[in-house]
């Protein structure tokens, strides 16, 4: 599927999710993370869909499978950190969440502790 249909349908489902229908958000979702389960920008929306219906162990797979853009790197790790601690993983949560911080600090990010 080209990349502006992709857009396009990411934008549809950002309107479905702003308008409470998450349930057609999340068929959108699904199909496109289907076809491209790389597509990191689908798969922060999705797992953010999945958390919601209660399949947390599905978005971490998802995050997972996925290529995530350098801008999403936190909404991955904030996705994935709930994810893992909804579903019942707390250690691996912590962990999820440790490796993050981590990989924040240096010179620029001093007021991480």
């Amino acid at each position: 599927m080209p990349t502006d249909e992709r857009q396009f349908l990411m934008t549809a489902v950002w309107l479905f999710m702003r308008h409470g229908r998450r349930d057609r958000a999340l068929g959108v979702c699904e199909a496109l993370s289907e076809s491209d389960p790389r597509d990191g920008t689908v798969a922060v929306a999705y797992a953010d869909l999945l958390i919601g219906e209660g399949k947390a162990s599905e978005a971490v797979e998802v995050l997972r499978a996925a290529d995530m853009p350098p801008d999403l790197r936190h909404a991955e790790a904030v996705l994935e950190t709930r994810a893992l601690r909804v579903a019942g993983r707390g250690a691996e949560a912590d962990s999820r969440w440790r490796r993050y911080i981590e990989s924040q600090k240096g010179a620029s990010r001093q007021w991480i502790a």
